[in-house]
């Protein structure tokens, strides 16, 4: 009863911010949930403050949910599959070496400088912290967030191909930052001297490249299925079983759960519509579903991440030094985006006067997955500190960098036509 009480709680709260914000902030959906949860969770810390019990009550309530678990586990396949379903696979693939590398490099080098930056500010506020979790916090902070990229990045009437570049990105980077996070984890936990290269190469190949080859597998399969009948509810149906199911097989194989679930809806996305593997009246209903699915899971997402500061402990120096943390990890993202380009020698898909550059640096929003990968620290790391340095860059980059990148794609002259313009 209690898992119930807990989701009647965030849907009915779901439902309510989502009608004040269409109501009267007229915010894009996932920066207004959030900054309602927020301010409901600043509000009723200070009712915690005078032992008032229904504010205590919900505190706990808040308390057990399992935040890490119901995001990286349930939610993110999902919202994954949702996103990739949708994305322009032909423009995509035009963009593949681009893309693959910024996912790649990019997020390795942000994690080192993150890591570096870090270990050398956090003393600096009264926080010294081994360097090896400050490597940690880099790899968990460096992927930009596909859930938040795609709920904010694509309201802001960005130009198609330079949306395309960024959700990309974002799609596949997840699972970079997630191999590398698991690898800094274990080296943190069981000690540098007890780990190998060959293991993390080990590590590497079994999440990453074996998510790709099982989403691979799971895409051509559910092609298949959904071909082989012309019946819109089983079509549905089969979907979410692709989704929930080959999240579950991910985990017992021990491969990239998201990485296998972006290849599995760009397949289908790709095969339903090139291939004539829907009719058009079940592909209208697969995607409208999908579309359904993936808003209220991201209204739960984002209010979750708002009342979460009900039950966090955030002092005065990490706050400080999350703040400073904002700035570093603004200067890794632009280290991360520049250096691929680089390599690339831009080239016709990154051309060097377009003025992409700062909308892709400013665009590598953070979101609910570097919260969920802090809140799984064990406690034998100084998981209240990187708890709190995560949240403050989350809250930053939702809020601050979600609400200005529309005008800043305006700015710049980047913005496509919205519908029905001239």
């Amino acid at each position: 009863m209690e898992l119930y009480n807990a989701l009647a709680l965030l849907l009915t709260t779901a439902a309510a911010f989502a009608y004040l914000n269409q109501r009267f902030l007229r915010m894009p959906p996932a920066i207004g949930l959030m900054v309602l949860g927020l301010a409901a969770s600043l509000a009723l810390v200070g009712l915690a403050r005078f032992q008032y019990a229904p504010v205590l009550h919900l505190a706990q309530v808040v308390q057990k949910l399992d935040f890490s678990t119901l995001v990286v586990q349930v939610m993110l396949g999902f919202l994954l599959f949702a996103g990739s379903l949708h994305v322009d696979t032909r423009r995509l693939g035009a963009l593949r070496g681009a893309v693959g590398l910024m996912a790649t490099l990019g997020t390795l080098l942000s994690t080192g400088v993150v890591g570096g930056a870090m270990y050398l500010l956090l003393p600096l506020f009264g926080l010294p912290t081994p360097f090896i979790y400050c490597l940690v916090f880099g790899s968990l902070i460096s992927p930009t967030d596909p859930v938040a990229v795609l709920s904010i990045l694509t309201k802001a009437n960005i130009d198609k191909p330079l949306e395309t570049k960024i959700v990309g990105e974002s799609l596949f980077n997840d699972g970079v930052g997630l191999v590398l996070f698991v690898v800094t984890l274990e080296v943190a936990t069981v000690g540098p001297q007890d780990f190998s290269v060959g293991h993390a190469l080990r590590l590497f190949a079994q999440e990453a490249l074996g998510g790709l080859a099982l989403g691979t597998a799971l895409g051509l399969g559910g092609a298949w299925l959904l071909r082989s009948i012309n019946h819109y509810q089983t079509e549905v149906l089969i979907t979410l079983g692709l989704v929930a199911g080959g999240t579950a097989l991910a985990s017992a194989l021990h491969t990239s759960g998201p990485l296998a679930m972006v290849m599995a809806g760009l397949l289908v996305g790709h095969l339903s519509r090139t291939r004539g593997v829907l009719s058009d009246m079940s592909q209208d209903y697969v995607d409208k579903f999908w579309e359904l699915l993936d808003e209220v899971l991201n209204a739960l997402l984002f209010v979750l991440m708002g009342l979460e500061a009900l039950v966090l402990d955030i002092s005065t120096p990490t706050l400080l030094a999350g703040l400073a943390a904002v700035a570093v990890v603004l200067t890794a993202r632009t280290v991360a985006v520049f250096v691929p380009l680089r390599i690339l020698r831009i080239g016709a898909a990154f051309p060097e006067n377009d003025g992409s550059f700062p909308v892709l640096v400013w665009g590598g929003l953070r979101g609910g997955l570097s919260v969920a990968l802090a809140l799984s620290l064990p406690a034998t790391l100084p998981r209240e500190l990187l708890v709190g340095l995560t949240y403050v860059v989350v809250v930053f980059s939702i809020v601050g960098q979600g609400l200005t990148i529309g005008p800043l794609v305006r700015r710049l002259g980047l913005s496509r036509p919205a519908p029905g313009g001239h």
